[in-house]
């Protein structure tokens, strides 16, 4: 019964993420179908891969044709902070956790859910965790085959309309940190400028889109790491 419980509990808790998830998954199966990713494909992508970011960078690789190895280095530099989070959740989890539930619960350890596990009171169960990621990743599957099949039917104007909405989520997830965090707003303003070089210098162009993704998001990073290092006080009070 205390299984069930908390499992009840995740599911509680999972509701909100999963209701955001489906709106924004929206549009990434309206921008993989305009890809040429179909509906199975989108639907598979989305059921393994829980990241927004990832996914979207993955879209635009696969749509210019870029290498295997262009998109696996791209998911792993933009997904890599995954990592992090993992070893950060991983201390709300019992000793005595199984490594394999560990790993069901590293699979869907999102932002979201990330944020929402560590606020959680009591230490964290498996039942719990299965109980919170399970709607989420219904979401945000359900989300992207709502959106590949709306884009067949709905006129291309009004698809391309609403694909324009993922942008819109990742304007809504950078400007508000930005404007809080000032070495944010510089290390993506350096992005953006590193990528616009890529884009308009002649003797760049010929670099993919999966490199370009690469380059920027390495050189914004260093660029960030040597200007704004965070203090040691800083680390040993998030510590």
């Amino acid at each position: 019964m205390e299984k069930k419980g908390h499992f009840i509990e995740g599911i509680r808790d999972g509701v909100p993420i999963a209701l955001g998830y489906l709106s924004v998954s929206f549009s990434v199966g309206i921008m993989a179908l305009a890809s040429g990713i179909n509906v199975l494909q989108g639907a598979l992508m989305s059921l393994t891969n829980m990241t927004s970011a990832g996914q979207f960078a993955g879209i635009a690789v696969i749509a210019s044709g870029g290498t295997l190895l262009e998109l696996v280095l791209t998911q792993f530099i933009i997904n890599l902070r995954y990592a992090l989070m993992s070893l950060s959740l991983s201390q709300k989890l019992p000793e005595k956790m199984p490594l394999w539930q560990r790993m069901v619960v590293a699979f869907a350890n999102t932002d979201e859910i990330f944020a929402v596990a560590m606020g959680h009171a009591r230490s964290l169960t498996f039942s719990y965790m299965v109980g919170l990621q399970i709607l989420p990743i219904l979401g945000w599957t359900c989300g992207t085959v709502l959106g590949a099949i709306a884009g067949q039917v709905l006129p291309s104007a009004i698809g391309s309309a609403l694909s324009v909405a993922l942008y819109g989520m990742f304007i809504a997830v950078v400007v508000p940190v930005a404007v809080k965090i000032r070495p944010v707003l510089w290390v993506a303003s350096l992005a953006a400028f590193f990528a616009c070089i890529i884009y308009y210098v002649p003797l760049l162009s010929g670099i993919s889109t999966g490199m370009s993704i690469i380059i920027c998001t390495i050189l914004a990073s260093v660029f960030g790491a040597l200007l704004f290092p965070v203090p040691q006080e800083t680390k040993e009070k998030e510590v």
